[in-house]
């Protein structure tokens, strides 16, 4: 479970324990992994903090090995980890801060997949979730890095689904909604953020979701619900069940995840 210290990640990882998984919680602040994983522990679970910058694979290899020795194979990963601080026109925003928001919403979904793939192919099973967002699927002027990132991710997992489909292992997206986290606070309230994204100052109050519904359609995916979905885009507000009803349906158009439209 990247990404989780607090928000979406924090959720998920509690919720994934009282489902009766362990949980590895790996994220860059060690304060709030390990407070996370105290809680579990507190409540009868296992869990392990496991420190790392998932965007430098030496550190992404070690937490792997670090959570392996600990808690056993890994079944699901979560790959949560994701930020948007780079805010402002292409031709003003630091190049450099735009490149390390790419990096930790893409290049720590390919390192961590990359890191557990080679245990779930052995034993020909696992699932891969990567928190995507409903801003990959339109333009987010002025958040050119999140956008692109995330919409990227949706084409890394239907891609990756069909790599690692003959070995018995699902790979999807799901946009939790929109969730008030460090990283909206930061767009809503942030000098920068108000200057280039005031559309943020308008989401209706209804629009909003809590944490918990975001990590409740992980967990659920988590335990194989939606595996006849693989390699698909699933939204919170969705209705999971009813997809999955119509999961050959949605193959054969190939719908829910990014095409063309010609």
């Amino acid at each position: 479970m990247t990404g989780g210290g607090r928000g979406i990640g924090r959720a998920t990882a509690l919720a994934l324990a009282t489902a009766g998984a362990s949980v590895g919680v790996v994220s860059r602040t060690e304060l709030e992994i390990g407070e996370v994983a105290a809680e579990i522990q507190a409540n009868g679970s296992k869990a392990l903090a496991a420190v790392a910058d998932v965007t430098v694979e030496s550190q992404v290899d070690d937490a792997v090995r670090a959570v392996t020795a600990a808690l056993g194979h890994i079944d699901v990963l979560v790959n949560n980890a994701g930020g948007g601080t780079a805010i402002g026109p292409v031709w003003e925003v630091d190049a450099d801060k735009w490149w390390s928001s790419v990096e930790v919403n893409l290049r720590s979904v390919f390192l961590c997949s990359r890191a557990v793939l080679p245990g779930m192919i052995e034993r020909n099973q696992g699932r891969i979730v990567n928190v995507s967002s409903g801003l990959a699927l339109r333009p987010l002027p002025n958040g050119t890095p999140y956008s692109v990132a995330k919409a990227a991710a949706i084409r890394f997992t239907d891609s990756l689904a069909l790599e690692v489909a003959p070995y018995g292992i699902s790979v999807f997206a799901v946009s939790p909604g929109m969730v008030r986290t460090a990283m909206t606070d930061h767009l809503l309230n942030s000098e920068e953020g108000k200057k280039w994204l005031p559309q943020m100052q308008y989401v209706p109050e209804n629009m909003w979701m809590p944490a918990e519904a975001g990590a409740d359609l992980i967990v659920r995916i988590a335990a194989g619900e939606a595996d006849a979905l693989s390699g698909r885009y699933i939204h919170v507000s969705d209705d999971l069940a009813e997809l999955v009803s119509r999961a050959d349906e949605i193959r054969g158009s190939d719908s829910l995840t990014l095409r063309l439209r010609t």
